[in-house]
C-alpha cells in the first residue's frame, strides 16, 4: 500500500476524497488522478499554445479558457497576463485536459474532477502511465492493476473506465502533427510534412 500524498492510503482501487481526514475505506477505493508531461526531455522543453491544446485534446477554447481562469486546468508553462501574451501550456497539462473532458461526458460531478486533476499533477511520470481511473458517476477512483479494476468492478453498478496511459499516447500522436514552442527561445517547432518526407524520399531513390 503507498501513499497518494494527500493522506489518502492507496494499494486498491481507492477513492479520491476531497479532504485528508476522509480517508477510511468503505470498499476498494482509489486516488484523484489529471493527466501529464511526456517523459523524453524534448516534450519537456516544448510548450503549446490554446488552440493546439484544444485540438490535441479535442475540448472547444470556451472550456479551455473557463478552465483556465476557475483554476481547474491551469497551463503549468506560462499563464497568460494582459493582451497580447498567450497560455502556453505542457504535454501533461494536454493529457489532464482530455481526462477532463471525457469525465465530464459522462457526467462526472465538477467537484471530484478536481480532486482527480489535483492528484494527476502529484503523480509521478511512471505513475501516470499505468494508472486506470473509474467512476461510477458519483466518485472517481485510481486503479494501477488488473485486479484492481476486478475488486472495483464487483460492485456490480455500471463503472467508466479511463487508461490514461492510452490517452497519453492518443494526445502525444495528435501534438506530433501540430507546432509546438521551444520553452527557453520562443521558437515555433512545425511538424515535418509527411507529404514533403515522402517526396524527399523518392528524390533520394532516383
Amino acid at each position: 500500500m503507498r501513499s497518494s500524498g494527500d493522506g489518502t492510503a492507496t494499494g486498491g482501487p481507492y477513492r479520491f476524497h476531497g479532504s485528508a481526514a476522509d480517508h477510511t475505506p468503505q470498499r476498494p477505493q482509489a486516488v484523484p488522478v489529471v493527466a501529464g508531461d511526456s517523459g523524453s526531455v524534448a516534450s519537456q522543453q516544448l510548450g503549446y499554445r490554446g488552440p493546439t491544446a484544444c485540438a490535441a485534446a479535442g475540448i472547444t477554447y470556451r472550456q479551455l479558457d473557463y478552465w483556465a481562469r476557475t483554476g481547474l486546468v491551469e497551463p503549468s508553462v506560462r499563464a497568460a497576463y494582459g493582451s497580447g501574451t498567450q497560455r502556453l501550456y505542457s504535454f501533461r497539462d494536454v493529457v489532464v485536459l482530455k481526462v477532463v473532458k471525457r469525465f465530464l461526458d459522462t457526467g462526472v460531478s465538477l467537484q471530484n474532477i478536481r480532486t482527480a486533476v489535483q492528484h494527476l499533477r502529484e503523480s509521478g511520470f511512471r505513475d501516470l502511465e499505468r494508472m486506470t481511473l473509474m467512476s461510477d458517476g458519483a466518485t472517481v477512483y485510481e486503479c494501477t492493476s488488473p485486479d484492481e479494476v476486478h475488486d472495483l468492478l464487483q460492485g456490480g453498478q455500471g463503472v467508466f473506465g479511463i487508461a490514461v496511459g492510452v490517452v497519453w499516447r492518443d494526445v502525444e500522436a495528435a501534438l506530433s502533427q501540430l507546432h509546438g514552442e521551444r520553452v527557453d527561445t520562443g521558437e515555433t517547432i512545425v511538424p515535418p510534412n509527411p507529404t514533403d518526407e515522402l517526396a524527399r524520399r523518392r528524390n533520394r531513390a532516383v
